[in-house]
């Protein structure tokens, strides 16, 4: 994703522009876009929540939400609808919703399709240069920002498109445990990888924006190394990551098997408890991949699902051990 500051003569620096390619048709970026039962999903940085109050996504029209951040915070805001070209362009003014709101701002969002991809823009014109200097280095706005475009990634795979893998399982522990297992070294050493390529954890960094970096040991002797990404995380719930090959230095590199797989899966995993047992979902999709690496990802989703079955079963044996 870009995010710049443009300087001309008629924004002089008030305008904040950032541009993103999505994997997903532009029809759908924009209804989930300006749905209210999507947005309330994903909209806003890391562990922001929203209450909808009214969305009117016509010109003249209004939305009014409440965010709420994860110290409790509530934050509301209003968006009046200037211009609405269904799946093209969004126009709108941006305030908390009082009058005369010093921080107030114009949006202008554009969706331009790129074969089956989005090219997203979004620019924020603000009232003064100092202004948009302001939120930047006292509130993150441009941070904010692309935290926000990641949920959207994310909630774009997660909703189970035929493009996308789909795991799930069930097992007989609680979700607290079942989080803890996927997110300290100690553990994760002892069954994450597929069966018979043993790990061995070289970073875990547990934070949005943090990495887990390691190496499976191959049949052969030879170590393949991989890496996460984390993007968001809500404990004990849902954990976000980007997965990828890698080299012994974190670089990102191509599947030294297949060429043509994708760089990079955005990963979405879920996890609920019921009766003492915890269901975890896995769902995950190629970004920024082309048409030959997305079409690489699909004919090879049996033997994923294959792979990861061996693996689940290696954490459903180490849950046992844990218990006894």
């Amino acid at each position: 994703m870009a995010i710049t500051n443009e300087q001309s003569s008629s924004t002089a620096g008030r305008e904040l522009i950032m541009t993103r390619t999505i994997d997903a048709p532009r029809e759908l970026v924009y209804k989930v876009w300006t749905d209210p039962q999507h947005v309330a999903q994903w909209w806003g940085p890391n562990g922001f929540t929203n209450t909808i109050i009214e969305m009117d996504v016509r010109p003249g029209g209004t939305w009014l939400y409440t965010m709420h951040a994860p110290d409790g915070t509530d934050f509301p805001n209003k968006i009046v609808y200037s211009e609405v070209v269904k799946a093209e362009r969004l126009v709108y003014v941006h305030s908390d919703g009082s009058e005369n709101d010093p921080k107030q701002f114009d949006v202008t969002i554009t969706f331009e399709a790129e074969g089956n991809k989005t090219k997203l823009t979004m620019r924020s014109l603000f009232g003064s240069a100092e202004t948009l200097k302001m939120l930047i280095e006292n509130f993150g706005v441009a941070e904010g920002g692309n935290q926000t475009l990641n949920r959207l990634e994310a909630h774009l795979v997660s909703m189970d498109s035929e493009s996308n893998l789909v795991l799930q399982r069930v097992f007989n522990a609680p979700v607290e445990l079942v989080f803890r297992v996927w997110t300290e070294a100690e553990h994760l050493a002892n069954w994450w990888g597929p069966k018979g390529m043993p790990i061995t954890v070289a970073k875990l960094d547990f934070r949005p924006g943090g990495i887990f970096h390691y190496n499976m040991q191959a049949p052969d002797g030879n170590a393949i190394w991989g890496k996460f990404v984390y993007r968001e995380i809500i404990a004990p719930t849902k954990i976000t990551f980007v997965s990828s090959f890698a080299d012994a230095n974190c670089g990102t590199i191509r599947n030294p098997w297949m060429d043509t797989w994708p760089l990079e899966v955005l990963n979405v995993m879920t996890i609920t408890e019921q009766d003492g047992k915890t269901t975890l979902t896995l769902k995950g999709g190629p970004i920024h991949a082309s048409e030959t690496e997305l079409a690489a990802f699909n004919m090879a989703k049996k033997g994923m699902e294959q792979g990861f079955s061996g693996t689940f079963e290696q954490l459903e044996a180490y849950l046992v051990g844990m218990a006894r």
